[in-house]
């Protein structure tokens, strides 16, 4: 009984960050802050995550792991499954969307741990998006591939921003014809 009520209240201030996140920035994001939007006590919040950058960085996986099509890595990646699933991210899950751009940058510019959990991620996204794009379109060496996929990646993390920005963006429409524009 005992732990499903830390759970249930480590889940409260897990959210409680997102929402602030989401809604306010990193600024924003304090213990006390975390701490009165979840309804929790600062012993509690300590007794449970070590500090706000914890909660933070639980966010930022949550974040992460929301964009992968298959976290469990039990099929074969195509760049359109890839492509799909971040554009899926942004539409459907926009406080994780605007958390990943915003805490990414603006985190990972002044926190190791974010900026190396960044930096991670974002390595594993492009020998992920390579490999999908080199099963897709053999004739490609390594280098021209991933160099594609960079160009892709930052093409999608600004239109990401410009969504976060402007909510009428056609982020799908252009995430989609990235596609259209790669040459064959």
């Amino acid at each position: 009984m005992r732990n499903r009520a830390g759970e249930e209240t480590a889940t409260r201030i897990v959210d409680a960050a997102r929402r602030i996140l989401s809604e306010a920035g990193l600024e924003a994001a304090t213990v006390k802050a975390i701490c009165d939007a979840a309804r929790v006590r600062p012993g509690s919040f300590y007794n449970l995550f070590d500090s706000k950058e914890t909660v933070i960085l639980e966010v930022i996986r949550q974040a992460i792991v929301a964009v992968d099509p298959d976290p469990e890595r039990t099929g074969r990646d195509h760049v359109t499954d890839l492509m799909e699933a971040f554009v899926r991210f942004v539409e459907d899950q926009p406080d994780l969307a605007r958390i990943y751009i915003t805490v990414g940058v603006s985190g990972g510019i002044t926190d190791a741990g974010i900026r190396t959990r960044m930096i991670r991620h974002h390595t594993e996204r492009v020998a992920r998006f390579t490999a999908a794009l080199l099963r897709d379109r053999p004739e490609l060496t390594q280098t021209e591939a991933q160099r594609q996929i960079e160009a892709l990646l930052a093409a999608l993390n600004g239109y990401t921003l410009q969504r976060m920005l402007d909510p009428d963006f056609d982020f799908a429409g252009h995430a989609r014809g990235l596609l259209e524009m790669e040459p064959r």
